[in-house]
């Protein structure tokens, strides 16, 4: 950083000008995720303030999430990829909402198709036994986020019938409307290549990473309600583990303390 000092403009607070400029500085990427900023006294001499000022902008800053401090270190800038907590089972539009990020979703097919032995040992239900196939394009303030491939049993299904699943999802149609409670879910992790048709979809390349997250949700009695593939764009998705080790533990049966999904904003350029 230059010495150069900065000149301040007049009609508004001096911390709130330091900020200002942090701010953009920080959103046009010129300070990325964990980059450290310009210690409290070389602020103070670009722009010829007191290091009380100084730190007045930076409160600022780390109230508004842009950045975080480390006593004795600095500050630096937080990642600005949106967290929510996956130890809750929760639906897309909670996610979204959790993230800051307004949900949307397309419907790109909706029909009934016989169950092949993988869905039916999912779903519990005889092969060959008619199920619903969903395929939802789901978006995040109008953006690609996901793809959605969902398989429902006939009584859920049925429960369906009539509904807008553009607006609504599964979660708020049962337990909102029908008080039936989504009890508990399983989930299974793996990367996979991204599939023409969901490559496609989600405005990727054939062939491109994607993070296959496989779920099914039982409601209360032990009842499937489906079997769902969720396809996330890598590029937008990541999750994020943290465990805590206890005294005397030796790194066995680690607690999980925190589980994260973390949702990056579409960059404006590409």
């Amino acid at each position: 950083m230059s010495n150069q000092n900065t000149a301040l403009r007049t009609g508004s607070p001096r911390h709130e000008q330091v900020s200002a400029w942090l701010r953009e500085r920080i959103e046009s990427g010129h300070y990325g995720a964990d980059d450290q900023l310009p210690s409290e006294s070389r602020l103070g001499d670009r722009f010829g303030v007191s290091r009380i000022t100084v730190r007045r902008a930076l409160q600022t800053l780390e109230g508004e999430g842009l950045i975080y401090r480390r006593q004795g270190l600095g500050s630096f800038v937080r990642d600005q990829r949106l967290r929510q907590g996956l130890v809750r089972l929760t639906d897309f539009s909670e996610d979204m909402e959790a993230a800051g990020l307004r949900a949307g979703s397309r419907v790109e097919s909706r029909a009934m198709e016989p169950a092949t032995g993988r869905i039916a040992a999912a779903l519990g239900v005889e092969e060959d036994t008619p199920v619903m196939r969903l395929d939802r394009l789901r978006l995040g303030d109008g953006e690609p986020v996901a793809f959605d491939r969902t398989w429902l049993p006939p009584f859920y299904a049925q429960l369906l019938e009539g509904r807008d699943l553009r607006r609504e999802t599964i979660y708020r149609v049962l337990e909102r409307d029908l008080g039936i409670t989504m009890e508990r879910g399983r989930f299974r992790f793996e990367a996979v290549n991204a599939p023409s048709e969901i490559g496609q979809a989600l405005g990727v390349p054939w062939g491109r990473a994607l993070l296959l997250v496989e779920r099914v949700t039982y409601a209360e009695g032990g009842r499937c309600v489906y079997f769902q593939q969720r396809f996330y764009r890598s590029d937008r998705v990541a999750y994020e583990l943290d465990l805590e080790r206890e005294p005397g533990s030796h790194g066995e049966g680690l607690p999980i303390r925190d589980f994260e999904t973390v949702f990056k904003r579409k960059d404006p350029e590409t």
